[in-house]
Order: structure tokens, then sequence, then C-alpha cells
């Protein structure tokens, strides 16, 4: 005989059920469309802390637009499953929707460009300062006909960098 309490196994948050009456169509629409205005103002502001190089200040932002962008994936799985029944009782919402829609995709798409920009530059820079660290590291010496030495493996020293800010 087992003394212990059988424990039930965790299972992830179940998802919404499934709604028919068109007040929770609108309801899920509208609470769809409050999550992408607020998820669209925090990405415009990530955006405009990366432009002007306060990278701190913009991944400060990680938390809130992780939680809005998991509430926005929700959303959306759940308005997929009932776009059926938003297209025959309401169209035009649909189509509102859709059009909030592309602006957030064109939005987001300027931010990852910035984010894309700035890693690219951030990524430059750390190529230079390494290939000026190695070219200090390498002796300069010369072979016996005149021609300056390749520097072996060992003088090749690779840097250090924190990704933590």
């Amino acid at each position: 005989m087992n003394q212990r309490p059988q424990q039930r196994p965790v299972s992830a948050p179940a998802a919404r059920p499934a709604t028919s009456t068109h007040p929770d169509v609108a309801r899920l629409a509208n609470e769809l469309t409050e999550v992408m205005s607020g998820l669209l103002a925090v990405i415009e502001q990530e955006t405009e802390f990366v432009r002007a190089g306060k990278i701190r200040e913009g991944m400060k932002l990680e938390v809130q637009k992780s939680d809005l962008s998991r509430r926005y994936m929700l959303a959306v799985e759940h308005l997929k499953s009932m776009q059926k029944l938003l297209s025959q009782t309401d169209p035009e919402l649909l189509a509102t929707l859709r059009r909030h829609h592309d602006t957030f995709r064109a939005m987001l798409q300027v931010n990852l460009t910035v984010l894309a920009t700035a890693h690219a530059v951030s990524e430059g820079i750390v190529r230079g300062v390494n290939a000026e660290v190695q070219r200090r590291n390498i002796p300069n010496t010369y072979t016996a006909t005149g021609q300056r030495a390749t520097p072996g493996p060992r003088n090749m020293r690779p840097i250090a960098v924190s990704r933590s800010l």
C-alpha cells in the first residue's frame, strides 16, 4: 500500500474555452487590440532607447515586453480559433484587427532593423578591438630572407567579452 497521496501531474495552463457569442468575440478582439497597443508602445520606447545608444534603458523593458508578448501570442492563438465566427458575425471588426496588426508588424520590423543595426555596430567594434589587441600581441620578427614572419597560434590570444552590461 502506498502511504503518500497521489499527486496530479502539473500541466500547462489551460487555453481559454472557445466562445461562441458575439460579445465574447468582441471582448477578445478588444483585448488583442489593447495588448498590441501596449506592446507597440514598449517596442517604440525600446527602439528610441537603442537609437539613442541607451542600451541599458532598453534592456529594462525586457520583462514588460516579454509579458506583453506572451499575452499577445495567447490572444492571437485564441482569436485564430474563432476567426470563422468573427468573419461571419463582424467582418468589419476583423478587417480593423487586420489593419491594426499590419501597423503592428511594420513597427515591429522597424524595431528589429534598429536592433540588428545596433548588433552589427557593436560586433564591428568588438572585432576592431580584437584586431588591435592581436596586432599589438604579435611580435615583429623577420625570417632569414628578410620577410616578415607569420605569427604562430600561441601569439594569437582571444579576448574575453562580458555580455552583461
